[in-house]
C-alpha cells in the first residue's frame, strides 16, 4: 500500500495530541468499534471496559461478540479487578 506513510504520521500526531485523535476515532463508530475490540483481544482492556467505551452493558457486548464470532477471553486476576473497578464507577 502506497499510503503507509499516513499511518506513521497519524501515530506521531496521536502521540502529540491524543485527545484530538480520540475525538476523531469516536466520530467513526465502526472504526472505534474495531479499535476497542482489538484492544480487548490484545488484552489491553477488559470486557467491562470495552463495553463501557462502546456504550453497552457487558451482557450486550457478550451477545454482540457471539453474533460476530468474536471469542470471549477467560478472566484473569487482572480482568476481575478491572471488572470490579468498572462496576464501582457506576
Amino acid at each position: 500500500m502506497e499510503e503507509l506513510w499516513l499511518i506513521s504520521e497519524f501515530e506521531k500526531i496521536a502521540a502529540l495530541n491524543p485527545d484530538k485523535v480520540i475525538r476523531l476515532l469516536k466520530k467513526d463508530k465502526e472504526l472505534f468499534w474495531e479499535v476497542v475490540v482489538s484492544a480487548y483481544l490484545d488484552r489491553k482492556i477488559s470486557l467491562g471496559k470495552a463495553a463501557e467505551l462502546l456504550g453497552m452493558t457487558r451482557e450486550e457486548l457478550i451477545e454482540e461478540f457471539h453474533k460476530r464470532g468474536i471469542p470471549i477471553r477467560k478472566l484473569s486476576k487482572e480482568d476481575v479487578i478491572a471488572e470490579v473497578e468498572a462496576l464501582n464507577c457506576l
